[in-house]
């Protein structure tokens, strides 16, 4: 489970410190997978949602946050490396739905493909895989 000084992050981040952010944050300091806003709206308890979906908004846009898609699932939001900008908002791991629990993880590879086209001009790309994880097997 990552530990993060939340303070600092926001300022590092330009983002203001308040009392709502801090709260956000340290639910996701509570999983070590993504979570979807369903499970962010039931552990923060009574709150403004449109102060949620801003809050998330100003997270991704800061490179806090970052957001997963995978077919047929919800949005997942998952937090960032520290070194994830605004301007370069790249993430070099592999999203992994476990298709027992239906958990999302961010996972790091130990190698990650290079990807050449000469037509193209890849900026970057994300890799999905489905399984099982290490929770379900065992």
């Amino acid at each position: 489970m990552l530990h993060l000084d939340m303070e600092n992050l926001l300022k590092s981040k330009n983002l203001r410190v308040t009392p709502f952010r801090m709260e956000v944050l340290s639910v996701f300091q509570k999983f070590d997978n993504a979570i979807d806003s369903a499970v962010l709206e039931s552990e923060l308890g009574d709150f403004d949602r449109i102060t949620l979906y801003r809050t998330i908004k100003s997270f991704i846009d800061a490179g806090v946050l970052h957001e997963i898609l995978i077919s047929g699932e919800s949005k997942k939001y998952a937090l960032c490396a520290e070194t994830c900008v605004s301007e370069d908002h790249s993430h070099e791991h592999i999203h992994f739905l476990c298709t027992v629990c239906n958990e999302t993880f961010c996972l790091e590879p130990t190698k990650m493909p290079e990807l050449q086209h000469s037509s193209f001009q890849i900026a970057s790309f994300e890799i999905q895989a489905k399984g099982v994880c290490e929770a379900c097997i065992s």
